[in-house]
């Protein structure tokens, strides 16, 4: 159906270890933007370079994927793409507007980059009504200029607050990997300024490293370290917490926007 389709997905670019729990599920996280991304993060998979140019159809397309799959819960995510105007905004919001016209009961979360810090991009995704807007911290601020040179760990935060100041009833979200080389008090910290920029959902995964060529895997953390972040979290306030080793951003995401709303 991608293929039939031509549709990106983050599972199959950043070789996500869950895709073919998510796949035999008949869910997957949509990659708009084409599949090259212009930063130079050192975690990541995704080929880097000069983007292709955008594709006017693609949110029609990525909605008739919902549709034929049934979704009621849909994840969408991009590249960043700096080489444009407004980052990808635009588009994001045209892609939010085509799955509400043909799937109007589903959820809709989209996974932003930062739009190089414009409010004007950020409230255009904010006004198209998406249920759930993450952007995700990726790790503690003294790893960014190896993790994440061309990204900005308070811009990041920034935004994350702006969202509840423009739209205080979108559920918030942010996710870090660990194993980069980060300290137990430092992802504490980073946890606490998430919080304190109104993030209401929290994932932790294990980083794994995509090549040699990549930031290399500084120490993998157990089962039971990974377990000792969730009441930490939850007594900062934060509504849900997922933090496991193969947790990524996406993992069960239905599961996890419930939990803004049950607590469970």
């Amino acid at each position: 159906m991608l293929a039939d389709l031509g549709l990106k997905t983050v599972c199959q670019s950043a070789l996500c270890p869950n895709i073919y729990q998510c796949f035999g599920k008949k869910t997957a996280t949509f990659m708009i933007l084409g599949d090259v991304c212009t930063r130079n993060c050192s975690f990541c998979a995704i080929t880097k370079g000069a983007p292709s140019h955008v594709s006017a159809d693609e949110p029609q397309r990525v909605a008739r994927a919902v549709a034929q799959l049934g979704l009621t819960y849909v994840v969408i995510t991009s590249v960043t793409r700096d080489d444009l105007d407004d980052g990808g905004a635009s588009h994001f919001a045209r892609t939010i507007d085509s799955i509400r016209s043909l799937c109007p009961q589903a959820k809709i979360e989209v996974l932003i980059p930062d739009f190089n810090g414009s409010d004007r991009a950020l409230e255009t995704v904010i006004n198209a009504g998406p249920d759930t807007i993450n952007h995700n911290i990726e790790t503690v601020p003294r790893l960014y200029n190896t993790v994440r040179p061309l990204a900005v760990y308070r811009r990041s935060l920034d935004l994350l607050r702006k969202i509840k100041e423009i739209a205080p009833q979108i559920v918030t979200k942010s996710g870090g990997m660990l194993g980069l080389g980060e300290s137990r008090n430092e992802v504490i910290e980073m946890m606490m300024e998430l919080r304190a920029s109104g993030c209401n959902l929290l994932t932790l995964g294990q980083y794994l490293a995509p090549s040699s060529r990549h930031h290399p895997v500084v120490s993998y953390i157990t089962p039971e370290e990974f377990s000792s972040y969730i009441q930490p979290a939850l007594d900062m306030g934060f509504s849900g917490v997922a933090s496991a080793p193969l947790v990524r951003s996406s993992y069960k995401a239905a599961k996890l926007y419930q939990s803004a709303f049950t607590g469970e």
